[in-house]
């Protein structure tokens, strides 16, 4: 692994991503799901709230969710946003590499 991947990996801290969405969530929700818990199913996120998520996660982090990054899939869990959060960033560099 270069130094510059190594940079790239540490940059995104993937524990403080869900740790930081776990806040927003319960913040929002009054619950404290856990990361792996599915929202929808759950109760804890509906429709509407799944808006405030890409907000969120668009704002938090810079990114920009759109197109097929849109489906509910992403947003299921915390997991699953963290995840959507740290590709969208690793492909955001790497077009700005080019």
């Amino acid at each position: 692994m270069t130094s510059e991947q190594q940079t790239d990996k540490a940059a995104f801290d993937v524990d403080a991503v869900v740790d930081e969405i776990t806040r927003f969530v319960a913040e929002q929700t009054q619950t404290r799901p856990e990361a792996d818990q599915d929202l929808f199913s759950t109760g804890v996120a509906n429709s509407m709230f799944a808006m405030q998520l890409v907000v969120f996660l668009e704002q938090a982090y810079s990114v920009t969710v759109a197109g097929p990054d849109l489906q509910l899939s992403n947003f299921f869990t915390v997991k699953s946003m963290a995840a959507l959060v740290g590709r969208l960033q690793a492909e955001s560099a790497a077009d700005s590499d080019v």
